[in-house]
């Protein structure tokens, strides 16, 4: 039929609709016709049945479009040609809306294949994995840092190293792991990182694997030659003047003819000197001993015990054993926590040490100093981790030593063995923390301890 548009359609199919009825029932009421009435009864049937297809053609239309939408089709096009302006802007309407998902589809893509050549491009080992271990995604990189082709599981990492898989399974978001491996005969020493993230209701791991293997040597060669500076520093102060003393005390007491040696006789001046520089040898000693010793109490720290305190507690439990000291200095010391009943897993005894080495600095830095203040504030930082400062408003730490002040048994003070600040780093390391420091000349110190 040539009607102009959908409306003037639906007018004449209904007009027919009439006319049939009219006629059927015309045709119905003479006993000759009942064969044709039965004949146009059957055609008004048809004629129902095609104007009902006729108005829902618009449903159709819209379902078409909406599984397009779902299956991700949009190549279909859409077109009402003659059906009228209302029909034509409604499929004009869903020409664009499928031109724009076109459109952000090949943005998506688009953007996909650039942060792909960007992952792939990095040097840094990159994997994503499922709970199950299916691997997702993997770089170059990983595959070149480890001597492997492509994984479909976690699971075949256990080529490369037996525990490698579980460790890498058992990683939870932020979590940092240090992983020795060999590969081809050579040791990496591999810096993992995790995070995780759920997409299409899935949750996956992405886990980054660098070898930091040449940086640990080189910074592991940087402290022992450190060490060994200020141990050879140490016990030559030792040794020069006891090996001094005792060259001085065999002259004092034997005279060398033709290679024997031969019994001085001795005044009593020569005793009082010779018995000064025993005693000085013998201190001397003592002192090299003590040392000694020291070295080996940093070596042997304990591992923690932990518990889950309130931070205030120990606050209170260090004001009351430095208030003496405090008092004697005319030191003004504060401390919070935020919120006040701020928790922290650590080992009480242990966390006490380290806050004991941080007050004694403190007040070793303001004395003579008037108006001294030392303050204590322990927070959850933005990465949810808890945070001690330590600050004081003593003449700060000159910036040619702040780098050394925790290597082992550098001091700037005159009385001080230089291991308490070491031994609170190697605490902190106990903990899974760091200890940092930041410190203006003529401002202060603030010493940062995060778990």
């Amino acid at each position: 039929m040539a009607f102009n548009g959908f409306r003037y359609g639906v007018v004449a199919r209904v007009v027919l609709l009439v006319a049939l009825c009219f006629a059927t029932v015309w045709l119905s009421m003479r006993a000759e016709f009942r064969f044709s009435a039965v004949i146009v009864g059957l055609i008004l049937i048809a004629s129902v049945v095609e104007l009902i297809r006729y108005v829902e053609r618009t449903n159709r239309r819209i379902t078409q479009f909406l599984e397009s939408i779902r299956h991700a089709d949009f190549t279909t096009s859409f077109s009402d040609k003659g059906m009228g302006k209302s029909f034509r802007k409604l499929s004009e309407a869903f020409t664009e809306v499928m031109t724009e998902f076109k459109k952000n589809r090949a943005e998506k893509e688009e953007h996909f294949n650039y942060l792909q050549t960007v992952v792939q491009h990095i040097s840094i080992g990159i994997i994503a994995f499922r709970t199950d271990g299916k691997v997702d995604m993997q770089n170059h990189a990983v595959r070149r840092l480890l001597g492997i082709g492509s994984i479909r599981n976690i699971k075949e990492l256990a080529e490369v190293k037996n525990s490698l898989p579980t460790q890498l399974m058992e990683m939870k978001a932020g979590d940092r792991s240090l992983v020795k491996v060999f590969v081809e005969n050579e040791m990496l020493q591999l810096s993992i990182y995790a995070t995780e993230f759920r997409l299409r209701n899935e949750s996956y791991v992405l886990v980054s694997l660098q070898n930091i293997h040449s940086e640990l040597e080189e910074k592991e060669i940087e402290s022992w030659q450190k060490l060994i500076r200020v141990l050879t520093h140490e016990i030559m102060n030792s040794i020069t003047p006891i090996s001094s003393l005792a060259s001085t005390v065999t002259d004092m007491l034997f005279d060398v003819e033709n290679d024997v040696p031969k019994a001085r006789e001795l005044d009593s001046e020569d005793t009082e000197n010779i018995h000064d520089a025993l005693l000085t040898i013998q201190s001397r000693s003592k002192g090299l001993l003590s040392f000694v010793e020291i070295y080996r109490n940093l070596t042997r720290v304990p591992k923690p015990n932990f518990r889950y305190f309130p931070v205030n507690e120990a606050f209170d439990k260090l004001y009351r054993l430095m208030k003496p000291r405090l008092t004697d200095q005319c030191v003004e010391f504060t401390f919070r926590a935020s919120p006040p009943d701020l928790m922290l897993t650590a080992d009480p005894d242990l966390m006490d040490q380290v806050f004991i080495n941080l007050m004694l600095n403190a007040l070793d830095a303001l004395k003579g100093r008037e108006g001294g203040r030392i303050g204590m504030e322990a927070y959850s930082n933005k990465n949810g981790r808890i945070t001690i400062d330590v600050v004081d408003n003593g003449p700060g730490i000159k910036p040619d030593i702040i780098d050394k002040i925790f290597m082992p048994f550098f001091t700037s003070k005159k009385e001080g063995s230089g291991i308490g600040l070491s031994l609170s780093r190697q605490i902190m390391q106990l903990h899974k923390g760091s200890i940092s420091v930041k410190s203006k000349p003529d401002e202060g110190t603030v010493f940062t301890l995060t778990f």
